[in-house]
């Protein structure tokens, strides 16, 4: 059965279920959606505890062994299974089809699994896991839901803030959320409950965000000059390689380009989107993104990233002059202003 990481803390107070499941990128709700069961593990009389993690020498009979073997004092035990690369190959994709086929009633089983791509979705063992436990499938927390989280977080902890301050939080703690629980969790410590003042964030709170170079398309898709600008040189600031943000910003307004002479021909836009294999949030901001931009403005960026890019290989540009970080900003904002 599928379950929202919202509902499992009411599953949890009812008798465990044999298997159950975890995937998601978002470290910090993944790790407390295991912890939630452990202490359910616990407080059900499972007192004994076995790790397996899949690496390159695992042996799929452990994993066997350990749901057949005896708690050396006889007591239910928890087994977790824990497989980073979200690829047990065919051997465990196998080994896992026939554990789940055979779970023990004296034990609970729980497996973790980074975000599973389209295509392992559709395998077979992943749909072994989906019919014999409970599957919680825990999705990214993206920008536009960090305030509202923030906002959540804070009410559990008896805090509250207004809008200024969550989205000082949000601007600082952005693709972190690890970081983003532990600065909340900071201002538990420093200040009482209710609300904060916007200077009590300010002077607790530190930039520790993350930036993420495939983000970075999102704020300039949704004409946020703002956050570009703010991704941009957090990219610089942590030293990311200029070529590859310069290539994500490229293929997105090469695709920008498509998508456009594809409407001039009259060619509606959900169907380039499908046969462009647009999908999620980036197939939301494609449409505003489409109005805003004109098809010069678009082959102008894209002829201003050849440039940059002779630029970044120290070859003379003749479009710009001085540093390629400026000049990328520069790209970024047309294309995220339209002008």
């Amino acid at each position: 059965m599928q379950l929202r990481m919202d509902a499992l803390q009411a599953h949890l107070a009812k008798p465990l279920a044999p298997l159950y499941v975890i995937t998601s990128d978002e470290h910090l709700l993944a790790l407390e959606a295991a912890d939630q069961i452990r202490k359910a593990a616990r407080a059900q009389g499972l007192t004994e505890r076995e790790v397996l993690v899949v690496e390159r020498s695992f042996k799929w009979g452990a994993l066997l062994e350990a749901n057949q073997s005896q708690s050396l004092f006889g007591d239910r035990k928890l087994i977790e299974l824990r497989i980073p690369s979200g690829k047990p190959g065919k051997e465990g994709g196998q080994a896992l089809q026939n554990y789940v086929a055979n779970l023990s009633p004296d034990n609970v089983t729980l497996i973790t699994l980074p975000k599973l791509d389209w295509g392992t979705q559709k395998a077979a063992w992943v749909g072994a896991l989906q019919q014999a436990g409970v599957y919680i499938d825990i999705p990214l927390v993206e920008r536009n839901q960090l305030p509202n989280w923030i906002g959540t977080r804070l009410a559990a902890q008896k805090q509250s803030a207004d809008r200024q301050g969550i989205d000082f939080i949000a601007e600082r703690v952005e693709g972190n959320l690890l970081a983003a629980h532990q600065e909340i969790q900071k201002l538990a410590l420093l200040y009482p409950d209710g609300k904060l003042s916007f200077e009590q964030i300010q002077d607790a709170v530190l930039n520790v965000a993350r930036y993420d170079v495939f983000k970075l398309n999102e704020a300039m898709l949704a004409g946020d000059s703002a956050r570009l600008t703010r991704m941009l040189e957090g990219l610089k600031g942590e030293g990311e390689a200029l070529p590859l943000v310069l290539w994500a910003v490229a293929e997105e307004i090469r695709t920008l380009l498509k998508l456009k002479v594809g409407m001039s021909y009259g060619r509606p836009l959900g169907m380039l989107l499908k046969e462009f294999r647009i999908w999620g949030p980036r197939e939301r901001l494609m449409e505003p993104a489409l109005r805003r931009l004109s098809l010069p403005t678009l082959e102008t960026a894209l002829q201003e990233a050849a440039q940059i890019d002779k630029m970044v290989k120290g070859l003379r540009a003749k479009a710009f002059a001085g540093d390629p970080w400026d000049a990328m900003l520069q790209l970024g904002l047309k294309v995220a202003t339209g002008r």
